[in-house]
């Protein structure tokens, strides 16, 4: 009778250890799929059951007690196994919330990235606006500038153009009052009584004359500014010809290569060379 109890004692705990060694297989197999802390002991737990149910299957029975501790050990290992299999769980939801995290993350960054490349990109075409204006502007008042001392110079040869003008003015107006006094001494000088009165006639004759002796320049004694003046020419031709004196001729300013022969043909009929 007792052997028969320890033979189904023994039956049983050989079934439960091949089932056992069912669960050990399959245990074995999720702890290669683990990658945590509790995998060493875990293995050293599976190890102590294989060898106990090695030793039962040995011996064929066990007494209840080595039965109880083997089913203890068993019960251990399965709480060892839902305990390892719930960290294993959680971690690879906290490993999904990284991912996660990783992805929103990634996101986020590419976002601002690109709002920084926007931003830049702006900035830089905004630049470039800025700095293709300033230039236009630095250039407007560069021309603005040129065309103000341009002016300036003009306005201050016109000025001393219009004062030279005046003292040339002053200067024939004082000339033509004294060939007009001249000539109005000439024609007092004593008529004899029989000549009527109107025989002072010739007067405005002088008078015509006068007028065309202005008119014709000597340009042995006349000054530059008098030359631009009243024939026409540029400052540079006009001290040209200041410098070449004195003139015997008229032709002298083309015979020294003073005036053009186009020049020369414009204010022959204007000139004169007297001493």
């Amino acid at each position: 009778m007792a052997y028969t109890q320890h033979y189904t004692y023994g039956c049983g705990i050989t079934l439960s250890c091949r089932q056992a060694c069912r669960m050990n297989g399959s245990g074995r197999h999720l702890l290669q799929k683990l990658r945590s802390v509790g995998e060493v002991r875990m293995k050293s737990v599976w190890m102590a059951a294989v060898v106990m149910i090695g030793a039962v299957a040995m011996v064929g029975c066990v007494s209840s007690k080595k039965y109880e501790e083997a089913m203890v050990d068993v019960e251990s290992a399965n709480l060892e196994l839902e305990r390892t299999r719930t960290q294993k769980n959680a971690l690879e939801q906290q490993v999904k919330t990284l991912k996660d995290l990783n992805v929103k993350f990634g996101n986020e960054t590419q976002a601002a990235r690109d709002e920084l490349e926007r931003i830049q990109h702006g900035r830089d075409k905004e630049r470039g606006t800025v700095e293709g204006r300033t230039k236009e502007l630095e250039d407007r008042v560069k021309q603005l500038s040129f065309q103000n001392r341009a002016v300036r110079h003009e306005y201050e040869d016109l000025k001393q153009h219009n004062e030279t003008l005046k003292s040339l003015v002053a200067r024939y107006q004082k000339e033509l009052k004294d060939q007009s006094r001249s000539v109005t001494g000439g024609g007092a000088s004593p008529v004899p009584s029989s000549i009527p009165a109107p025989a002072v006639a010739p007067a405005p004759l002088a008078t015509k004359a006068a007028p065309s002796m202005a008119s014709s320049m000597n340009i042995n004694k006349a000054s530059a500014g008098d030359m631009v003046l009243v024939l026409g020419l540029s400052k540079d031709v006009a001290e040209r010809i200041v410098t070449n004196r004195p003139y015997r001729v008229k032709g002298e300013l083309v015979a020294k290569n003073v005036v053009p022969k186009e020049t020369f043909d414009l204010i022959k009929e204007r000139i004169s060379v007297s001493p």
